[in-house]
């Protein structure tokens, strides 16, 4: 085992040589795991209350992390130290469940996808409205009349996409991941100091125990339920996690070195949210805008907040290809295997642009486009950041982040079959489910309630 092991250490059909350490790890998953639903922790503690909303930023970091060091000894199989590689997250669940249960992880991984940039796109656009309306307000006062249509901005949004698109392998060009991270975390950093200094400004901290009381039994259920999708869409990496280890060195093996950095990577995660949500609910209380940058909380310094939304609109064009990429690459990978010799799918052009140059097929230009322009007309028609965040949560959290590492693990540990570890085990997996299918349900009701009010296509709430 030892002689195969070293083969393939050095087998050249390999693609990347793995360097990576625990604070590689480490900077890789946190990351991955902020980004644009930290805008809405602060609404999501006001839904709570100060007991319920802090619990349950901790429950689900505590839950992530668990789960994460189950999914982190299915990197390699059969034996998490000596086995085979799995390089992808799918290619884990292949190798220990049953080709239902791969074909479900299919399903769960690219609903999430396109979900996510569905989210993005709606993201996006209102941060592209709340640019004209902060500079609205700073000319002509803040009573001023400043709402305005989203629909030509979200349409702008998906040309830029559809442009982006026809670059080659877009979420492996490091500057793109790079930019996502810097304006990640400079958005974050931006909501979280003028969080801090209208809580200073107020001189006293606002919110309540149990949350916001002046709602409707049942529209506090809805916006509870929606609350907790938004925290497990916060906390959502379980995706990206193999891709993480496997750009670990092999000794330590890549698992024991997983579960260091997955501790640190989500202890830092939380700290920071806690920071953020505790802050946010403590300057605005009940009042706590769905979105920490957007909602109007803020009024000055108005290019602060213009830069904040700017950095969250960078970031979302960057993320958006790493989301819509596997999408794509799935699709014509199914289209070239069903018409192996078609010119329309193999015959490439190439357009100069001064600097650089686009290679391209009509397949790709065709289908990605489209692609896009549904994802968009989709997003026109349900443009309600907290209740699509809630959805995604939901749909993402229990099979990514729970099923399938809880299910790979007990394959592993066949022998505490109807052990105390075993039933534990179980009884969180159904826990989370029944969990998710009420967020589901609660996001659901609030989508189909706001659009009895709204006017989609024309204007973003």
């Amino acid at each position: 085992m030892e002689k195969m092991e070293d083969i393939r250490e050095v087998d050249p059909r390999e693609e990347h040589e793995r360097k990576g350490t625990v604070y590689t790890a480490t900077s890789h998953i946190v990351t991955a795991v902020i980004g644009s639903g930290v805008l809405a922790l602060a609404w999501s503690i006001a839904q709570l209350g100060w007991i319920v909303g802090i619990f349950a930023l901790v429950g689900f970091a505590c839950v992530t992390y668990y789960t994460s060091t189950l999914l982190a000894d299915s990197y390699r199989a059969p034996d998490p130290v000596t086995g085979s590689r799995n390089r992808t997250y799918m290619t884990a669940v292949r190798s220990y469940l049953s080709p239902t249960e791969v074909y479900m992880c299919g399903v769960a991984q690219y609903v999430n996808l396109w979900g996510c940039m569905v989210g993005y796109t709606i993201t996006a656009t209102i941060s592209m409205i709340a640019i004209k309306r902060s500079n609205c307000f700073h000319r002509y006062g803040h009573s001023t009349d400043c709402n305005s249509s989203g629909t030509i901005l979200m349409l702008i949004f998906g040309l830029i996409e559809v442009i982006f698109s026809q670059f080659p392998s877009m979420e492996k060009i490091t500057w793109l991941s790079v930019m996502a991270a810097v304006m990640s975390f400079a958005y974050s950093f931006i909501g979280l100091g003028l969080s801090i200094a209208k809580w200073v400004s107020n001189g006293y901290t606002r919110g309540r125990l149990t949350g916001v009381t002046h709602l409707s039994s049942a529209k506090k259920t809805w916006n509870v339920l929606q609350a907790l999708g938004n925290i497990a869409f916060a906390y959502t990496f379980a995706e990206v996690l193999i891709e993480i280890q496997d750009t670990l060195k092999s000794s330590p093996p890549e698992n024991i070195t997983m579960k260091k950095a997955t501790l640190y990577g989500i202890g830092a995660t939380t700290l920071f949210y806690l920071s953020l949500g505790i802050t946010g609910y403590g300057a605005f209380g009940n009042d706590a805008p769905g979105n920490i940058l957007t909602g109007f909380g803020f009024y000055d310094p108005f290019w602060l907040v213009d830069i904040g939304n700017l950095c969250i609109i960078l970031h979302l064009f960057g993320a958006y290809q790493v989301y819509a990429q596997p999408i794509f690459a799935a699709i014509e990978m199914q289209i070239a295997a069903q018409w192996p010799d078609a010119k329309f799918i193999n015959r490439v052009y190439t357009l100069n642009v001064r600097l650089f140059k686009i290679n391209f097929t009509l397949s790709k230009l065709v289908l990605r486009t489209i692609i896009i322009l549904l994802t968009t007309l989709v997003a026109m028609m349900i443009p309600f950041f907290n209740a699509v965040l809630g959805l995604l949560g939901a749909l993402s959290f229990w099979p990514l982040t729970v099923y399938f590492p809880i299910k790979m693990h007990l394959v592993q540990e066949r022998d505490i079959i109807k052990m105390p570890k075993w039933i534990f085990l179980q009884s969180l997996s159904a826990f989370c489910l029944v969990m998710s299918i009420a967020v589901s349900v609660g996001s659901v009701v609030d989508i189909v309630s706001s659009l009895k009010i709204s006017t989609p296509f024309k204007t973003m709430g």
